[in-house]
């Protein structure tokens, strides 16, 4: 990708060796060497930014690869005004405002599979740990105390496995569950196809009551803020296990809390938490902390050289493709476009308000300039319009500065 530079203070495309990538949070080293084998400017930070720090360093920055603990407000979107695209390396992307994002033209990508296995089977050592009360003895005996018990231990094999959320984590852990002899059901507000003998429920409150161990893997999202409090708590089975590697506002964290001492619950395994510190501390606190047969780690379900590597891989592939291409494919927010390249063309990519007219009115400029149209290819959402468009040589940037002219464009860029 060649671009010739556009004088107005708008210009988002640059030759290759001025795209600047910004990595925070310790990404993985691979996500550097792709970018750099690009020849892209590459600077990587170990820690997340406040929001401030992002506004400032945003200024220029072309591509942004983040982890869990970056918030990204729409304030400091509205400062990145070279902001092309921006990575999630991770599954969530709930600390991105997506909105605001889509709005200012932004697509964001994140790694929807990279770790999917690596939390499968954390999720499943738990199970086992927790029925065995494996975290009590090896504590014990780290102490000298030497406790030789088999009340309250249980195999899992015939147990009844709920999960909440069946996509590519809830499924993959269905699956290992099977293996050891589970049975299990679960329950997903998206209709799923049940994997092996896995049974699907038509409510929440049928798996929660069911269920000898109940996980949950769903996304944080309104519908899903408190899902399990004090009301579900209560309708889990007597003497039960809760788990839960998905979002820390998913559970009511003190009702849990009750729910354990009150002997009801008869052990958990927590990964995530309603907050969580931005770097490594060492005075985390949480209501859970003390009480028997809980197992506590610091969102770490992803945590595996092989998960990193993974999406390491997978985010900044997707992210290349769009900055090369224009190919959204993978964006969580933005409509979805992947049009092949043309032979001595280029390729213009308009980001606009939907409303009606727009596409009329970037065919005249193509019309009245006496342009040809070698491809064209519009998809929207409701509010915006993403289109793809390729031309020929001589009068494409012209082209590209009279579509950038629109009111109703939000970004126009070119490749070469």
């Amino acid at each position: 990708m060649v671009n010739i530079p556009n004088p107005t203070p708008r210009q988002t495309s640059f030759p290759k060796e001025q795209i600047k990538v910004l990595l925070l949070e310790n990404i993985h080293p691979l996500a550097r060497n792709l970018f750099a084998n690009e020849s892209y400017q590459v600077e990587t930070l170990p820690n997340a930014l406040n929001e401030e720090q992002l506004k400032e360093k945003l200024a220029d920055v072309h591509i942004l690869g983040i982890r869990s603990k970056t918030q990204i407000t729409e304030p400091a979107l509205r400062e990145a005004k070279r902001l092309l695209g921006l990575g999630c390396f991770c599954i969530g992307t709930n600390q991105v405002d997506l909105t605001a994002a889509r709005r200012l033209g932004i697509p964001v990508f994140n790694a929807p599979f990279g770790n999917t296995r690596s939390v499968a089977e954390m999720v499943l050592s738990e199970i086992i740990m927790l029925a065995r009360q494996l975290g009590q003895r090896n504590n014990e005996l780290h102490k000298g105390i030497w406790r030789k018990v088999a009340v309250g231990c249980y195999e899992v094999r015939g147990k009844t496995l709920g999960i909440v959320g069946y996509g590519h984590i809830g499924s993959q852990v269905s699956t290992l569950a099977e293996a050891l002899g589970m049975r299990v059901i679960f329950f997903d507000i998206v209709s799923k196809l049940p994997l092996g003998n896995a049974r699907g429920c038509a409510t929440l409150d049928e798996v929660v009551r069911e269920s000898d161990f109940l996980t949950l893997h769903v996304p944080e999202t309104p519908q899903t803020r408190q899902m399990i409090g004090t009301a579900e708590l209560a309708r889990m089975k007597k003497g039960s296990f809760l788990l839960n590697a998905s979002r820390g506002t998913v559970v009511d964290i003190p009702a849990l809390a009750h729910a354990l001492k009150s002997k009801h619950l008869a052990g958990a395994a927590i990964d995530v938490y309603p907050e969580e510190p931005e770097s490594n501390i060492n005075d985390f606190i949480t209501e859970l902390q003390t009480l028997e047969n809980v197992i506590l780690t610091p969102h770490i379900g992803g945590a595996t050289e092989e998960a990193q590597c993974n999406i390491g891989e997978e985010v900044p592939t997707t992210l290349i493709r769009f900055i090369n291409t224009g190919a959204t494919t993978g964006a969580v927010n933005f409509p979805v476009l992947d049009l092949p390249p043309t032979r001595n063309s280029h390729r213009i990519l308009n980001v606009h308000k939907n409303v009606p007219g727009v596409l009329r009115e970037i065919n005249r400029i193509v019309s009245d300039l006496g342009a040809n149209i070698e491809a064209q290819t519009l998809a929207t959402d409701g509010e915006i319009g993403y289109l793809v468009l390729d031309t020929n040589k001589e009068l494409s940037l012209e082209i590209k500065n009279a579509i950038e002219g629109l009111k109703t464009s939000i970004r126009t860029r070119i490749l070469y």
